[in-house]
């Protein structure tokens, strides 16, 4: 009886044995196989250059933009060139530029050609006098009249009498074209000054007692050498645009050509300022975001 219970007592470790052991080399040719799988590639890493050109208004929106995606892709250089909407938009159909800027929509003839705009953001059209001047607030009436030469002196609008002199941008601006569309002033504004940048109309105000312009409210904001008005009693701000309250605004349009596939880097670009990831960047430098 002793011998027969030692006999099953070895047989049943034997087959402890074996299972152990078959166990062990399953898990170990399992771990085999796991360690063999090939690894996934990394995507490649972004480089080369994309090119931007339009919209002097733009600037501050694009600088930060073209500033966070170079340091987040360190291979692409971001070249932006201000030469204004009209020869953004034309960049764009020429080929010249990866992406147009446009502070203005595209017209129907633009879009016939097979231009495409996508807003990024939207931007105020403020109204801006010298700090020294007693006005405050205007109608988009009397601003109107004013730059279509109806209203000359300042005292007919509240303020110090004074001939008014108006300041305003180039033909082919977008934020003479938003400016004169939205006030009904299309070609019928009678400037003293008719200038290439943004810039240049806050620099001619800032230094005329008399005189009254009109620029993006991303560059003016924070400024203290001019003086943005209110329009019918609306403060031009990200609120006022946002909700449309305020009349004087345009939006910030990228422009391409419609079957004209982007390079790599200029549609990373692209996809990212068009994203939520860029809108606290947009915020900070003036403008509305709309993603």
């Amino acid at each position: 009886m002793k011998k027969v219970f030692a006999l099953v007592l070895t047989l049943t470790m034997a087959v402890s044995l074996l299972a152990a052991c078959g166990s062990s080399k399953s898990q170990e040719q399992s771990g085999t196989a796991q360690t063999e799988q090939p690894a996934q590639a990394e995507p490649a890493a972004l480089s080369g250059a994309v090119a931007l050109n339009g919209s002097t208004s733009m600037e501050k929106v694009m600088g930060a933009l073209s500033e966070q995606f170079m340091a987040d892709n360190s291979g692409v250089t971001v070249t932006y060139d201000a030469t204004g909407s009209g020869a953004g938009i034309e960049a764009a159909k020429s080929g010249s530029a990866d992406i147009g800027l446009s502070s203005r929509a595209l017209k129907d003839e633009e879009t016939a050609a097979g231009l495409v705009g996508t807003t990024v953001a939207l931007d105020g059209i403020a109204v801006i006098v010298n700090p020294a001047s007693q006005v405050a607030d205007l109608t988009v009436e009397q601003i109107a009249k004013i730059f279509t030469g109806e209203v000359t002196d300042w005292s007919e609008v509240g303020g110090e009498s004074g001939e008014i002199s108006c300041i305003g941008r180039e033909a082919g601006s977008g934020t003479r074209d938003g400016f004169e569309t939205i006030t009904g002033t299309k070609d019928s504004c009678k400037l003293a000054q008719e200038l290439t940048s943004t810039g240049a109309v806050i620099e001619a105000v800032a230094g005329n007692p008399n005189a009254i312009g009109y620029a993006s409210l991303s560059s003016v904001e924070g400024k203290d050498t001019v003086k943005a008005l209110t329009v019918g009693g609306v403060v031009c701000s990200e609120d006022s645009v946002l909700d449309g309250s305020y009349a004087i605004q345009r939006p910030f349009v990228l422009v391409t050509k419609d079957g004209a596939a982007l390079s790599d880097q200029a549609q990373a670009f692209f996809d990212f300022a068009t994203s939520s990831a860029a809108c606290d960047l947009i915020r900070a430098a003036g403008a509305v975001p709309v993603a």
